[in-house]
């Protein structure tokens, strides 16, 4: 039988909340004892100061792990808890995580927006090709990428023509 340790695909991605503006702390030591972190940073900061970039996500790092192995996240100091459901910690969507990743990493201006449900896009060309979220239109087209579990989504504007197709509600 092979263990999550041997096959990271086993491993899933969770939501740890964390103590107020402990976030790149928790991170880091998280890190430091072996665990694979992520914490999405606003790419672009009105006084584009790259030292002042925010999580997009105040209060969350995310970490992939095997649930039956969370006591040392929980032993961390700055950690409240893994969000879930009462006390059992709830993975994050595959799909959403990944379309977070690529959005963060693109560089693109990323902005939090309230929590957006609706029909999904999937971006077929750029930066951001594979994504999928919630197609909307101000000025311009833009893709709205969320975490269900945390009721969080952040917004990037996109030229049309990146866009695929649009796929109905599950």
């Amino acid at each position: 039988m092979t263990s999550p340790e041997s096959n990271p695909t086993l491993l899933k991605w969770y939501a740890v909340r964390v103590k107020s503006n402990q976030e790149n702390v928790t991170a880091n030591s998280l890190s430091q004892s072996g665990f694979e972190t992520f914490l999405p940073k606003q790419n672009h900061s009105p006084r584009s100061n790259p030292v002042a970039k925010r999580p997009l996500f105040p209060g969350y790092v995310f970490c992939r792990f095997d649930v039956c192995r969370r006591l040392p996240i929980l032993m961390l100091s700055p950690v409240v808890n893994i969000v879930g459901i009462g006390k059992t910690p709830e993975p994050i969507d595959d799909e959403e995580m990944l379309s977070l990743q690529l959005a963060t990493y693109s560089n693109l201006p990323l902005t939090p927006v309230s929590y957006t449900t609706g029909d999904k896009i999937r971006i077929a060309a750029g930066p951001l090709s594979g994504i999928t979220g919630t197609f909307e239109r101000r000025k311009n087209a833009r893709i709205i990428v969320s975490v269900t579990l945390l009721q969080r989504s952040v917004a990037v504007d996109v030229p049309e023509e990146w866009i695929d197709s649009v796929q109905s509600r599950v």
